[in-house]
């Protein structure tokens, strides 16, 4: 299994992103997927998840500024960032699970059994 994350950079505060992250291997309809971030002297925290049903759902944090999408075909899940802040800058992973908990588990642990390497988001003021 491997997850490939990409799209990350530097904007300036209020820019966006796109993050892409394809998943090879045995990773299917059947794994939510999420993205992860971890910033520097912080624990790793959910930011965003799609569940095996197409559900979203997101920490508060990011709610009504980015938005998380998948596509079966093509087997890869997107995280459009909008309004970007100095706040979210980290490194950022996408991770997918087969256990299919709730998504409130995985938003608040940020337990996942597979985790791919990271792509850094840099905010500026």
């Amino acid at each position: 299994v491997r997850l490939a994350a990409s799209g990350g950079g530097s904007v300036q505060s209020g820019g966006s992103l796109k993050l892409s992250c394809g998943a090879f291997g045995y990773i299917d309809r059947g794994h939510s997927m999420a993205w992860l971030r971890q910033a520097p002297g912080k624990e790793r925290e959910g930011v965003a998840i799609i569940s095996s049903d197409g559900s979203p759902d997101y920490t508060d944090r990011v709610k009504g500024r980015f938005t998380i999408s998948r596509d079966l075909a093509k087997n890869t899940i997107y995280l459009q960032m909008n309004d970007l802040q100095p706040d979210d800058t980290a490194m950022y992973y996408c991770a997918a699970d087969r256990r299919n908990y709730a998504s409130g588990y995985y938003l608040q642990t940020a337990d996942f059994q597979y985790r791919g390497q990271g792509t850094q988001v840099t905010v500026t003021v």
